[in-house]
């Protein structure tokens, strides 16, 4: 292996012959690479990188490197949030419509004739005996209930991920079904519904884990609708998927898209006077500084 461990004092030097400017008291720099770390700082020096010897544009300060990183730090703080309240609505919407769909059947997520094979193949998988130890209400039920193999869709759904939600959605068979939710966010085609879904499952992950976030790349990208356009016309941007969050959230809570809105104006606004900084929000994420 080409690679080895080196010190604080090492790296700084490393950052110092490839033309970074510590910008800030040495001690200050030392107590970043070691909360933060060297590796993970190269995800937000990597934009100032010139060359395949990883030196720096002429003027890269560490300081610019710190800001980038708390600035991505903000934002996974506010995106998670409001994606949190997204999946709460879309999981009580889902559970509402397609119940009372199917208002004979409160373990509809288990049927044949309503979920699609591949989703029933893996249900043993996750429904099992740990399953129903480790969840409260679950046990509870089955304890009262020794003779039902699932739980009630709205007992079980509490359990699940926002992605386990989702896959739900995208395995019912009838999209007439799906399609009495996807409206709920006053959208005609269920497979768009999907896509945001999937789409906002991906960013909350990648919150979650402390993942880059300004430089999110989307593999799938995410479907336009008729109210918002991605920035540089590119749908594979975390612009792209704020832009779907934001369309969604409308539907939600007019309050609360507004108050997504004013929290990520106030973030970037703080940024204003740093032109590097302010080029990658506007580059990356899409948003527009007035003048």
């Amino acid at each position: 292996m080409g690679d080895k461990a080196t010190t604080v004092d090492v790296q700084i030097e490393k950052l110092l012959s490839r033309g970074m400017e510590l910008d800030i008291e040495v001690e200050k720099v030392k107590e970043h690479l070691l909360d933060i770390g060297y590796y993970r700082l190269g995800f937000y020096w990597y934009p100032f990188e010139v060359d395949a010897d990883h030196n720096f544009e002429k003027g890269t300060k560490f300081s610019t490197v710190i800001d980038l990183y708390y600035l991505d730090v903000d934002l996974r703080y506010i995106l998670i949030k409001y994606i949190n309240r997204l999946e709460l609505n879309f999981r009580t919407n889902l559970i509402y419509w397609v119940s009372t769909h199917y208002d004979n059947n409160p373990i509809w997520y288990t049927d044949a004739k309503i979920m699609s094979g591949d989703y029933l193949k893996d249900i043993k998988s996750h429904y099992n005996k740990n399953f129903k130890k480790k969840n409260l209400l679950i046990n509870k039920h089955h304890i009262n209930n020794p003779d039902d193999r699932f739980a009630p869709c709205w007992k079980t759904f509490e359990y699940y991920t926002f992605g386990s939600i989702v896959k739900v959605y995208e395995h019912i068979i009838d999209d007439d079904v799906r399609k009495k939710v996807s409206l709920q966010y006053n959208i005609k085609k269920p497979y768009k519904l999907q896509n945001i879904l999937d789409t906002l499952v991906f960013v909350r992950n990648s919150c979650a884990h402390s993942g880059v976030i300004y430089d999110l790349h989307i593999d799938e990208g995410v479907v336009e609708m008729s109210s918002y356009k991605f920035s540089n016309d590119y749908s594979h941007s975390l612009d792209a998927a704020i832009k779907a969050l934001l369309y969604v959230m409308e539907f939600i809570s007019l309050d609360r898209k507004n108050e997504l809105e004013l929290k990520l104006y106030k973030l970037f606004d703080k940024f204003k006077a740093n032109h590097t900084i302010k080029s990658i929000i506007e580059d990356k994420l899409g948003y527009t500084y007035s003048c």
